[in-house]
C-alpha cells in the first residue's frame, strides 16, 4: 500500500512554509485505514502489549483502532485539563513556551507494557513527553508506531535514541 498516496498535503498550512500531512483522507478510505492499523500492529505480533496509548486527537482514532486489534485497553494521552479525574501530567516545550500531556493516575499499572501511537512524528515533543509520563506512572513503553514521519525534525531519532523501537508508515522530507 502507498500510504503517502491516501494522505492529502496542504500547502502553508498551519502557516506559511508549512507542508501539512493531512491523514483524514487516509482515514476516510477504508482500504487504506485497515493496512495501516495492520502495518502499526505488525511489528507488535508475538510481544506482550497490556495498553495502546494514544496521544490527543488523531492517535485516538489510530490507537483505539490498534488497540481493538491487540485486544488490550487504550489509554488516552489528553491536552491539560480535558480529562475528568486525577490526573498525572508531564510538561514539554513548545516553539514558544509550553504544552502538558496528562493521564488518569489509573491509567496504566506497575510494569505494563504499553505502545505508543500517534499520526505523525515531527520533533518529538510531544510523543517524548508521553513516554516520560507513562514511565512514571509505571508503564513499560515498548514502542512507538506513527503513520508519518517528519525525519528532518529528528523526532523519530530521539525517541530511538531512548532505546524505544519506533514504527512509521510513510516519510515526508520538510516540514
Amino acid at each position: 500500500m502507498d500510504f503517502s498516496a491516501a494522505i492529502r498535503t496542504i500547502p502553508d498550512y498551519p502557516k506559511p512554509g508549512i507542508m501539512f500531512r493531512d491523514i483524514t483522507t487516509l482515514l476516510g478510505n477504508p482500504r487504506a485505514f485497515r493496512a495501516a492499523v495492520d502495518a502499526l500492529v505488525q511489528p507488535f505480533a508475538g510481544v506482550r502489549i497490556d495498553r495502546v496509548a494514544g496521544i490527543e486527537a488523531r492517535g485516538f482514532i489510530l490507537g483505539g483502532a490498534v488497540a481493538h486489534q491487540l485486544s488490550v485497553g487504550f489509554v488516552p494521552v489528553r491536552k491539560k485539563g480535558k480529562l475528568p479525574w486525577k490526573v498525572l501530567g508531564e510538561d514539554y516545550a513548545l516553539e514558544y513556551g509550553t504544552d502538558r500531556v496528562e493521564i488518569h493516575e489509573d491509567a496504566v499499572k506497575k510494569g505494563e507494557s504499553v505502545i505508543v501511537v500517534d499520526d505523525l512524528i515531527a520533533t518529538g515533543g510531544t510523543a517524548l513527553a508521553a513516554i516520560k509520563l507513562l514511565e512514571r506512572a509505571g508503564a513499560n513503553v515498548v514502542g512507538c508506531a506513527f503513520v508519518i514521519d517528519l525525519p528532518d525534525l529528528g523526532g523519530a531519532d530521539k525517541l530511538r535514541a531512548l532505546g524505544k523501537e519506533v514504527t512509521t508508515l510513510v516519510s515526508f522530507g520538510g516540514h
